[in-house]
């Protein structure tokens, strides 16, 4: 592996049953702290790529490496562990438990992964994202009681407060008014930066685009063959 590749794939095929989609990648590199965009029409396989990455589904056949991890050999638990601990999850369904409050599902990674440990910084530090993502008067409630908006704002606490070395963020601003959309990514730009995390993230506005380090246009992807 490369010095500073941080994800590699090679030969990786996925289809869903049904083979009614199916998703090839003869190779595709992204180095440790890259920023990449991952563009194109919807259902072209954008979503499916960070799952795998992150090992919620796995391939039919092929090679995914994140950080020397080969991702599909772990078992099924250490791939929960992997996701959990090391990766910073933003999906465009949020994924939030209404039985907890806004405050408890920033902190949910403490909760379900024993390897991390939940203390004041810790604490400290939800507090301080709630306040940047503009959510900190709703800490005590429920993700019921909140606007579609904010709802996403909570999914974006929970994925940085771990300061994960790799975040996979799924139309992270698609729910927002333009200036809760610059706010956000901001923030997201900023915590890969400082923490000289790699971000790839899957997006349909192109004006964000000049902001990347590289852009992959899944729909030329496919035709190609292959991106580096």
């Amino acid at each position: 592996m490369a010095e500073r590749e941080f994800i590699r794939i090679e030969d990786l095929r996925f289809s869903y049953e049904p083979e009614e989609f199916a998703l090839r990648i003869p190779s595709l590199s992204v180095a440790r702290g890259e920023r990449l965009a991952l563009i194109g029409p919807s259902g072209c396989g954008k979503t499916t790529l960070l799952s795998l990455i992150a090992g919620i589904l796995l391939p039919r056949s092929g090679r995914i490496e994140v950080d020397g991890l080969e991702v599909p050999g772990l078992s099924d638990a250490e791939r929960r562990r992997f996701r959990i601990g090391r990766i910073g999850l933003i999906f465009q369904e949020f994924e939030l438990l209404d039985h907890l409050t806004v405050r408890e599902n920033i902190l949910l990674p403490y909760y379900v992964n024993g390897a991390l440990r939940l203390d004041g910084a810790v604490t400290e530090r939800a507090e301080r994202l709630a306040g940047t993502l503009g959510i900190d008067h709703g800490l005590a409630r429920r993700p019921s009681a909140l606007s579609h908006g904010e709802r996403q704002r909570v999914a974006v606490g929970r994925a940085l407060i771990t300061e994960p070395a790799l975040l996979l963020a799924d139309e992270p601003t698609g729910n927002l008014d333009p200036k809760n959309r610059e706010a956000i990514l901001d923030l997201v730009f900023s915590e890969a930066a400082t923490r000289g995390a790699t971000l790839l993230m899957v997006t349909h506005d192109h004006s964000f685009l000049p902001r990347f380090d590289r852009v992959v246009d899944f729909e030329r992807f496919g035709a190609e063959g292959a991106a580096r």
